[in-house]
């Protein structure tokens, strides 16, 4: 069965930090573009950040840029991302994509495994 896993979520306080990580079982993350998706309730699905098949490019959403970073493992056949000085409107679930793309980009249409999503809760 093909499956991306995130975990890593949680509650955390303005300007701390999570670290999110995506799992794959059933195939390889291996040459393969991953990104990081977040929903916010009542807003569209957004890109956060993706990686290229090699790790050698990334890219950052504008509001993340500077805080967030991606990177990857493919011994483990996993994705992370790396979130500092997080602030309350970062909250959002997560999602992480994998597609049959060798480059990243933050359009949903160019992923198609996607993970069931983690909740991050930025809050005092």
């Amino acid at each position: 069965q093909l499956q991306l896993v995130e975990s890593g979520g949680g509650l955390v306080q303005p300007g701390g930090s999570l670290r999110l990580s995506c799992a794959a079982s059933g195939f390889t993350l291996n040459y393969r573009a991953i990104g990081w998706f977040r929903q916010a309730p009542g807003k569209e699905r957004e890109g956060v950040s993706c990686i290229s098949g090699s790790g050698t490019t990334s890219n950052y959403a504008d509001s993340v840029k500077g805080r967030f970073s991606i990177s990857r493992d493919n011994a483990k056949n996993t994705v992370y991302l790396q979130m500092n000085s997080l602030k309350p409107e970062d909250t959002a679930v997560y999602y992480c994509a994998a597609g049959g793309q060798f480059m990243c980009g933050m359009t949903r249409a160019r992923y198609n495994y996607w993970g069931q999503g983690t909740q991050v809760t930025v809050s005092s």
